[in-house]
């Protein structure tokens, strides 16, 4: 697919700066640019390369000024990020969807399947499970009994979701994504741990994006809840009876305990543990490799194990090298003060 910076510019709502009419057919990284690609300038750090990038076009910030005469089109757009995703989503748009049902794949009598649907070969479509209108079932997807899918829902390859769960319309789950097992739920009797059923489901709203080897777990009673719009990435768990807030996104292993409440547009870093039970305010940001053992304020900014305000963990950060070197000197200062009482005393 070709565009004009024209093309672009008029898409994006930007601003052209040098020649509207060159053509781009493909995206790059800046420090990789070639001809016939656009790329981007988001973080300052790249701002170097853009003078001798091979690309033909660079999406900048509004207020981006060149130090020197760069040679590729320039792009002005309020929010390169923005701009850059929403390029990049007519571009994927514009690539054939598929469609059909594969002879292979697998669909219960009682199942209800809307138009236009997609399953792909050794997919598994359970009985009373409803798939709705332009949704993609990838091969090898278990969707099990009683399932419900929404409209414009992507299951990719290897997805397992259980009895019983709901997935809303226009979400993404990638593959190796298990959706709906039982949460770690037992009680203990003397040496022995005694299964408890988890008789709740998964509920998953709208325009949810869950990455690659993600567990979702069911909740004992009633629902584990992800509410509209959360982004989830590969690799993390949330545990029986937690709810996620709207619009709240999670980098990789983050891990959470049951029954947590998460408030809605958080952010948690990469690795981040969440304590069962607990609590976050809404608009938290958590840093990664964060413990959590209690509940947070709303608008939080917090990171370390336990997690502590950020301008303290960084201070506490500088601190760390020098502590041993402050240990000897306190320890020198002790002997000093412990002798010179000693010489006080004996003088009286």
């Amino acid at each position: 697919m070709t565009f004009t910076a024209k093309q672009i510019a008029e898409l994006l709502k930007g601003k052209v700066i040098g020649n509207p009419d060159v053509k781009v057919s493909n995206f790059s990284k800046i420090e990789e640019g070639s001809t016939g690609t656009v790329t981007f300038l988001a973080n300052p750090k790249y701002t170097h390369h853009i003078y001798n990038t091979g690309a033909d076009i660079i999406l900048v910030s509004s207020d981006f000024e060149p130090e020197k005469p760069v040679g590729a089109t320039l792009i002005k757009v309020p929010n390169v990020y923005a701009a850059l995703a929403s390029l990049m989503e007519v571009v994927n748009k514009s690539f054939p969807r598929k469609n059909g049902i594969d002879t292979m794949s697998f669909i219960a009598p009682g199942a209800k399947i809307g138009e236009r649907i997609y399953a792909g070969a050794f997919a598994y479509i359970g009985d009373r499970a409803e798939i709705g209108d332009d949704s993609q079932i990838y091969p090898q997807s278990y969707i099990g009994e009683n399932v419900k899918i929404g409209k414009n829902t992507v299951i990719y390859s290897g997805v397992k979701i259980y009895h019983n769960c709901v997935i809303g319309n226009n979400c993404v789950i990638h593959s190796g994504a298990v959706i709906g097992a039982d949460g770690f739920g037992f009680s203990r009797e003397e040496e022995v741990y005694r299964k408890i059923p988890q008789l709740g489901n998964v509920l998953i709203e709208d325009d949810v994006e869950i990455g690659a080897n993600t567990a979702i777990d069911r909740a004992v009673m009633g629902s584990t809840v992800i509410r509209r719009g959360v982004k989830l990435d590969n690799l993390i768990q949330v545990a029986h009876n937690c709810e996620i807030g709207e619009h709240t996104a999670m980098a990789a292993q983050v891990g959470i305990a049951g029954s947590t409440r998460i408030g809605e547009n958080c952010v948690l870093g990469g690795q981040v543990g969440i304590g069962g039970h607990i609590t976050i305010g809404k608009n938290s940001r958590i840093g990664a490799q964060s413990g959590i053992i209690s509940n947070t304020r709303e608008g939080s900014e917090i990171m370390g194990s336990p997690a502590i305000p950020v301008k303290s963990f960084f201070k506490a950060g500088i601190l760390m090298p020098r502590l041993p070197d402050m240990y000897r000197k306190l320890n020198t200062l002790e002997r000093e003060l412990l002798e010179l009482k000693k010489k006080l005393a004996s003088d009286d």
